[in-house]
């Protein structure tokens, strides 16, 4: 049995890893050599790694891939993707080349708008507490202002504040809601220093009028904090050309392939079930270049999805139409990603991926991140409607399969060559290597 340890944290990277190898793994020493094998032999670079999380003990490696071709409003750009699936890379620079070839994706920005909200509780008068927030606005916005400076020098800054009463949801529960703009960062350290600062302003300042009871003056903050759900801060990427200028697909004339990928999406717009692995195709995308740009990856899944449910009924992200000869395709998401602060001056990939697509500003790398997901989809659904997913994502997982079952160069030669006609399935592939 396992017994609690009091300081881990204060251990040494090996002293910690020697704990856990003896507590977990029996003392085995592959248990330790794994984990030492992934440190970097850069000793400098392993410090600053180590340094990123706590009781940091190895590195996870995900690989760095890129696809190429990707057409943006005229420029060309080769995308970084970190990412562990199968046929993810591969399929977005099959998209790129696809639609580089017919006028390329189009872009635009929606918004920038984030949003944090300091939730409180107070027993008094609503209308009496409206008109204070209103007339004391301009204090807060004066109390945070040594916050605030750099980034209105930047172009950004508070945007907006307002009392929201919720009092209907939730007894005595009131709202600050606040609007930002955070221009290249991804904003969440000042969005959240603003918050807490304005928290306390309101407790002093309800503390210091006479016109609040003493009761209405024992307001409890309840907590702090910026949203991850940013409706108004959206990319938008397209993609649209003459059905004409489509490839027929198996089976299907251009037309035919048009008015079933069109079915196929709409599909997703109303089942919810197809929609979750419809979107999970486009995060494919969309997640792999937020990681290689060194953001935060789950802050814009939980956004992305409560966007996909804002009508009340969780859809499909992306559209597809047929607007006289022309077949199009777009995609909306909100991203709250930064190019500034963060990983983005710190890890070393972080950095050459930045490079990569140009140093891009938060907006233009938003733009490249929607490009990344429609691609993706328009990927996923093409398989779907055509050949079916799975032959061409079980012919990139080939490889995969091969190496757990411990195929040596040759066999893995014959096998490319063999599955090339044949479906790709584990229990294929072990019988294969059992003939050979």
């Amino acid at each position: 049995m396992q017994t609690p340890i009091s300081g881990f944290s204060r251990l040494s990277k090996e002293e910690k890893i020697d704990w856990i190898v003896s507590q977990y793994f029996n003392q085995k020493p592959e248990a330790k050599d794994t984990l030492t094998s992934y440190w970097n032999q850069d000793e400098k670079r392993q410090a600053l790694h180590d340094d990123f999380i706590e009781n940091t003990i190895s590195n996870y490696y995900l690989p760095l891939g890129v696809a190429p071709n990707f057409n943006i409003n005229g420029e060309l750009l080769t995308i970084p993707m970190a990412i562990e699936e199968s046929s993810v890379v591969a399929a977005a620079a099959k998209a790129a080349k696809y639609w580089g070839e017919r006028g390329g994706f189009k872009t635009e920005i929606i918004g920038e708008e984030k949003i944090g909200q300091v939730h409180f509780i107070y027993t008094g008068d609503a209308a009496k507490l409206g008109s204070f927030i209103t007339e004391i606005t301009p204090r807060f916005l004066e109390d945070v202002s040594d916050i605030t400076a750099n980034m209105i020098k930047r172009g950004g800054g508070i945007t907006g504040l307002e009392l929201r009463d919720k009092t209907a949801e939730m007894q005595d529960y009131f709202q600050l809601h606040l609007t930002f703009h955070t221009v290249d960062s991804m904003g969440a350290n000042f969005i959240n220093s603003c918050l807490e600062a304005i928290a306390k302003r309101l407790q002093h300042y309800i503390n210091q009028d006479d016109r609040f009871t003493s009761e209405e003056k024992e307001i409890e903050i309840v907590m702090s904090i910026l949203s991850n759900y940013v409706p108004n801060c959206i990319a938008k990427a397209w993609v649209r050309c003459p059905i004409e200028e489509l490839e027929a697909e198996e089976g299907l004339s251009k037309r035919a392939f048009a008015e079933k990928f069109v079915r196929a999406v709409n599909i997703a717009q109303l089942e919810p079930y197809r929609a979750v692995t419809h979107n999970k195709g486009i995060m494919n995308g969309v997640d792999a270049v937020v990681i290689a740009t060194g953001n935060d990856f789950r802050a814009v899944e939980a956004g992305v999805h409560a966007y996909a449910a804002r009508q009340g009924q969780y859809g499909s992200l992306s559209k597809a139409f047929i607007e006289g000869d022309e077949f199009c395709f777009e995609l909306e998401l909100p991203l709250a990603i930064g190019t500034v602060g963060g990983l983005t001056k710190l890890h070393p990939l972080v950095k050459w991926s930045m490079e990569l697509l140009g140093n891009p500003s938060a907006k233009e790398l938003m733009q490249i991140i929607a490009v990344a997901g429609l691609a993706q989809n328009f990927a996923a659904v093409r398989s779907l409607v055509t050949s079916g997913i799975q032959k061409g994502h079980m012919k990139m997982h080939l490889l995969n399969i091969l190496n757990q079952l411990n195929a040596n160069d040759s066999q893995k030669e014959k096998a490319i060559e063999h599955f090339k006609t044949t479906a790709v399935s584990y229990s294929a592939v072990e019988n294969f290597l059992q003939s050979v």
